[in-house]
């Protein structure tokens, strides 16, 4: 019996395990472990910070939800991951120690390098926890004049949450009756005409903005936050009184200075989602060195790839199944119209760029599902 380590409780994590449970789930052991036990539906965020749900409608508890699915949970911190060992160092939870494995799936996702961006810390608003969420939503409530800034610092690679508040702001505000005292700024560290790395979407972006009323600046990669001041790299200052800022993203820190890491700490990995230069280890999700956002979909694709070749080689077959890098995406612009993005990102195929409410619907419908299947 082989004994597969999964660690990380995020969307690739959760998957791999599912996916492993069914195809091995009776001949092998299965542990997942997360440094919490609670998962987070990440993509409902923003709608958590406008009031439009409750912390509860977006997580669930995953020691409940790998039991029924025959997989252990531990819950823990992973500090330190020893390929060549084929050991994990836990600490600060219910194992503090070495835990072996046979196999292992890394899904750790992304560490905020807030510390890059000074003032970050102090001053800005981000929406990728759900108490950043509520927080932010709190200070939504008195906002009655000023600008409000919204935006991503280079590498937060996290696209949708900072269009979605936007245009979430600008359906509020109209709704107040206070729009006409308030100007909406999205800032992006991109080129003009590179939103998302694509010229139809950022002419459709474009276009939705424009209708909104938002202000858009390119070229504005943030170099520091202070009270009421954003200053970019390159010497421009934004003032705002309200800020909502995506910071930059990184490996986890578990894998600083691993072989299997690159400068930034994301896993090195192959096609089949095997990591480079060692056996028996795959990594998904946001903790992998593919380029382009890094979005909750393609952890979940990945996940079902890599549990699938790591089934094989438990079979002693050859890994067989190849991920295939594409982005796809529903941007929802408030009052039931959305923007539909798929585009494939390692080949020349064109891009597929739909606007309507049935983007919309099948969103929420999707994520509503997500939910109820996974928990």
């Amino acid at each position: 019996m082989a004994n597969i380590l999964i660690l990380g409780g995020g969307f690739g994590g959760v998957i791999a395990a599912e996916s492993l449970a069914r195809q091995v789930g009776g001949e092998h052991q299965i542990t997942l472990v997360s440094r919490n036990r609670e998962f987070t539906f990440y993509p409902e965020l923003v709608r958590l910070a406008f009031g439009k749900c409750e912390p509860d409608d977006i997580r669930f508890d995953l020691r409940e939800a790998m039991l029924s699915r025959r997989v252990r949970f531990i819950e823990s911190e992973i500090a330190r991951v020893d390929p060549d060992s084929q050991r994990v160092k836990l600490a600060h939870g219910e194992i503090d120690g070495d835990l072996s494995y046979d196999y292992l799936i890394i899904a750790l996702g992304r560490r905020l390098a807030t510390e890059r961006v000074s003032g970050f810390f102090e001053h800005a608003n981000h929406l990728l926890t759900i108490e950043s969420a509520i927080k932010f939503g709190e200070q939504i409530k008195t906002f009655e004049t000023g600008r409000a800034v919204v935006g991503q610092c280079a590498g937060s690679r996290l696209p949708v949450p900072v269009y979605e508040t936007a245009f979430a702001l600008s359906r509020l505000f109209e709704e107040r009756q206070v729009r006409d005292q308030i100007q909406i700024t999205i800032i992006s560290p991109d080129p003009t005409g590179f939103q998302l790395g694509d010229g139809d979407v950022a002419r459709a972006l474009r276009l939705a903005l424009d209708e909104h009323g938002i202000e858009y600046i390119p070229d504005f990669p943030v170099d520091s936050v202070e009270a009421g001041t954003l200053l970019s790299v390159n010497g421009h200052s934004l003032n705002y009184e309200l800020l909502m800022l995506l910071p930059p993203f990184r490996g986890p820190g578990a894998l600083t200075g691993l072989d299997i890491a690159d400068d930034e700490g994301y896993v090195e990995v192959d096609t089949t989602m095997k990591a480079q230069g060692v056996d028996h280890v795959y990594a998904v999700g946001d903790c992998v060195n593919f380029s382009g956002p890094k979005m909750g979909h393609m952890a979940v694709q990945q996940a079902f790839v890599a549990a699938t070749n790591l089934a094989a080689e438990l079979k002693g077959q050859k890994p067989s199944r190849v991920y295939n890098h594409e982005l796809m995406l529903v941007i929802d612009e408030g009052g039931g119209e959305s923007i539909y993005l798929h585009k494939g990102l390692w080949n020349d195929e064109p891009t597929v760029v739909k606007q309507g409410r049935f983007w919309n619907w099948a969103k929420r419908v999707h994520d509503s599902f997500w939910l109820a299947r996974h928990s």
